[in-house]
């Protein structure tokens, strides 16, 4: 029986389809690349906003036109829409032949193959995960030997789960309530699952979670990340590490230094500020102000000039004044970074936020996320631009166009901007890295020229 996994979200829900796959081809199932073309579709939903759950369910609807033809025998929703909603969303989308929660994932081969023979799945009725206790380190590893994964794509960069669920309890997000405690995977099982991905031709592996500044919290280290760094960028095959998702107010001299000097890690800094403003971050449940962030940011460029750094803040929440939208311009514009994602406050059911007063109307919402977005865009710009003349690590990544295109070290995969090869060599394949002079730049993206050693 064949299967295609359909991703939505972020790069962590892109590990878990390859942990669904690599489960679903141990129980026996064929994977392909097209729906179109599977006895089954699995699509792994995302739940973090609106835009998101809209797309997920349209995926699916999607999917389900697909019985009309005759091949696709069953279409099962899993991830975080799944998880979040469970009975509710089986009952609102009967096209649907089963809504999955995590806690299928272990048997969903056993799970796919009732659903196909028409037995009924009850889909589960959702709860506060962060009331249950999360697993004990011992109970944590994969069995000796094994990777339960299945890369569903042939490029050379791959993303790594450091762990799963948070302990933070930020007003406006409501991912802790269906991924759970903040849950750490032991050391032995990410240097072997690194190690398999270089054995598959990865060349950069991207470190995901929800809060990676808080790996090892759970397995009495706070700062084994800083250990497990070089260890992961000295397997063979591996040339570059990344971290993603760093909390500014947990982030530790060490680990600033750490990323920055350690070789084959990338001099990359993903911090989550979400605002500027004190009161703003504090009705966030988080903390910080421009002094800190900019401190941060001095020290992480004090180690490495030309760190690459990037950023999401969100716009309009609640009890937000024009002073506090001021204040969050002026430091996005002393901050300097590469990439700086943008987003309109919207109530999350769950939410602490959701309750609060001082709402504003979502025409003043856009018009705020609107004034933001274009100071950003000039910003990021003018940063780009600063970049000419710097020498860069190319990891090439497609050759369909008319020149190579790939990332540099500053560069995060997907939601950065991306590096032009001009003037590469025929020779250059996908997964090379090319060192390059960067000479112009394209809004975020940069045009470079090799400086004409060998590819690595």
């Amino acid at each position: 029986m064949s299967v295609a996994m359909v991703t939505l979200g972020c790069a962590r829900n892109e590990v878990d389809s390859e942990e669904l796959a690599g489960r679903l081809a141990a129980g026996g199932f064929t994977l392909v690349p097209d729906a179109a073309d599977a006895d089954t579709v699995v699509v792994n939903t995302c739940g973090f906003v609106d835009a998101a759950k809209k797309d997920s369910v349209d995926t699916l609807l999607a999917a389900a036109d697909l019985k009309e033809s005759g091949r696709t025998q069953a279409v099962v929703a899993v991830g975080c829409l799944a998880e979040r909603y469970g009975d509710e969303l089986a009952q609102s989308l009967p096209e649907a032949d089963a809504v999955l929660g995590f806690d299928d994932y272990p048997d969903i081969s056993a799970r796919l193959r009732s659903i196909v023979a028409g037995e009924q799945h009850q889909a589960h009725v959702p709860r506060d995960r962060r009331t249950l206790l999360p697993l004990a380190p011992a109970d944590r590893a994969a069995p000796a030997g094994t990777v339960p994964r299945r890369r569903l794509e042939s490029g050379p960069m791959a993303p790594l789960k450091l762990a799963s669920g948070c302990d933070r309890r930020c007003t406006f997000c409501a991912i802790p309530r269906f991924r759970g405690s903040f849950v750490s995977r032991r050391p032995h099982d990410l240097l072997a699952e690194a190690r398999w991905l270089a054995g598959e031709g990865v060349r950069e592996v991207f470190l995901v979670s929800e809060n990676s500044t808080s790996y090892g919290k759970d397995l009495g280290d706070l700062r084994l990340l800083e250990t497990m760094l070089p260890e992961l960028s000295a397997i063979e095959g591996i040339d570059r590490v990344r971290v993603s998702y760093l909390q500014p107010a947990e982030i530790r001299p060490g680990l600033v230094e750490t990323i920055a000097t350690t070789p084959g890690v990338a001099a990359y800094y993903d911090l989550s500020f979400q605002h500027a403003s004190a009161g703003v971050l504090r009705r966030m449940r988080r903390f910080g102000d421009p002094e800190s962030f900019l401190g941060l940011l001095a020290r992480i460029r004090e180690h490495a000039p030309q760190a690459g750094v990037r950023s999401n803040v969100i716009v309009g929440f609640p009890g937000e004044t024009d002073a506090d939208l001021d204040t969050l311009c002026e430091f996005l514009v002393a901050a300097r970074m590469d990439v700086t994602g943008v987003f309109g406050y919207s109530d999350e059911e769950g939410t602490e936020a959701a309750s609060y007063d001082g709402k504003l109307d979502d025409d003043e919402i856009r018009a705020r996320v609107e004034h933001v977005t274009g100071l950003v865009e000039e910003l990021t710009s003018q940063r780009a631009q600063e970049r000419v003349g710097e020498t860069v690590q190319v990891l090439v990544e497609d050759l369909s166009g008319a020149v190579p295109v790939g990332r540099a070290a500053l560069q995060g995969p997907e939601v950065d901007g991306t590096t032009s090869l001009e003037g590469a060599s025929s020779g250059v394949a996908v997964g090379d890295i090319v060192e390059a002079v960067v000479v112009a730049s394209d809004g975020v993206d940069l045009v470079a020229r090799p400086t004409g050693g060998d590819p690595a």
